[in-house]
């Protein structure tokens, strides 16, 4: 009887992988576990490779800086159907030779988050945009090696990006933002924060040429002015965030038209600024009529 209750039990392994444990088992794991798994036994390991190569979205932020090298390259070795890629926390070793194979086998990307990745190169934005064209959201924060030539093939090949992040790529000046957005007018999420060489020529442009814009990031711009906030107010009708702190040049003047057009501002107006520091110096807010 014993004999007959094990040999008819079922494990784990013999459900079917590709229609039971992938879609409906393994997506539920974190990559942390997935790993972990993969370790237990060779046919574990085969079947996290099933899953792997059949993904369409890598976040390695859920496994921590940790992560190795030639375990990040096995992961995806296989994978040619990958839309989403955030590898920001691998920043300390993340070289082309990692991300190049990875890019050009997966032509459907359509999000990559490299922030912080400074060990990379031009070669790797250059190999981005000729090899996926479908591409959406590119985050290069942090990137200071992102300069105008590499800008310009991302634009020149990837023209219906919809959120980019520029945030301290210092390389870059008017001329390469008026071109990017020459090219890529659906842009919606624009970061050029951190970025003292731009003027108010670049993000003027930015407003005439991305008439569906709701996010800009303009923070520690130091020479903008109030001229390029007021073309932003009258260019962009859909803004739904703004942001300009440490925009020292920039006045409420020209805030206050965005404000009453309901757009999310990162600095508070002067009086309420005066208020906020006079309650924490004295203690509590006094009574003042704001309408007045």
């Amino acid at each position: 009887m014993e004999t007959g209750e094990s040999s008819s039990r079922c494990q784990l392994l013999d459900l079917p992988w590709e229609d039971v444990l992938v879609p409906h088992v393994l997506c539920h794991l974190q990559l942390r576990q997935l790993i972990c798994l993969q370790r237990v036994s060779k046919p574990f390991h085969a079947l996290i490779q099933v899953y792997l190569s059949n993904c369409r979205t890598l976040d390695t932020s859920q496994v921590g800086a940790d992560i190795p090298r030639t375990a990040f390259c096995n992961l995806l070795r296989d994978n040619t159907v990958l839309q989403s890629l955030v590898v920001y926390n691998c920043s300390d070793w993340l070289r082309d030779g990692e991300l190049l194979p990875i890019i050009g086998q997966n032509h459907h990307l359509a999000k990559l988050d490299i922030t912080g990745c400074r060990n990379l190169s031009r070669q790797s934005l250059v190999g981005l945009s000729l090899s996926c064209p479908n591409l959406r959201h590119v985050s290069l924060r942090q990137c200071d090696w992102v300069d105008a030539l590499s800008l310009r093939s991302l634009a020149d090949h990837c023209s219906r990006l919809e959120s980019v992040d520029l945030t301290a790529c210092k390389q870059l000046n008017d001329e390469a933002v008026c071109y990017l957005v020459r090219k890529c007018p659906t842009i919606k999420s624009l970061s050029l924060a951190i970025n003292a060489n731009l003027s108010d020529n670049s993000v003027q442009e930015v407003a005439k040429r991305c008439p569906d814009l709701q996010h800009l990031d303009l923070t520690g711009c130091l020479r903008l002015r109030n001229e390029c906030v007021r073309t932003v107010a009258e260019y962009c009708s859909k803004l739904q965030s703004l942001k300009v702190n440490h925009c020292h040049n920039i006045t409420e003047g020209s805030l206050e038209p965005l404000r009453r057009k309901g757009v999310d501002i990162d600095v508070q107006p002067p009086l309420q600024r005066a208020l906020v520091l006079l309650q924490d110096v004295v203690g509590f807010a006094p009574c003042i009529n704001l309408q007045i």
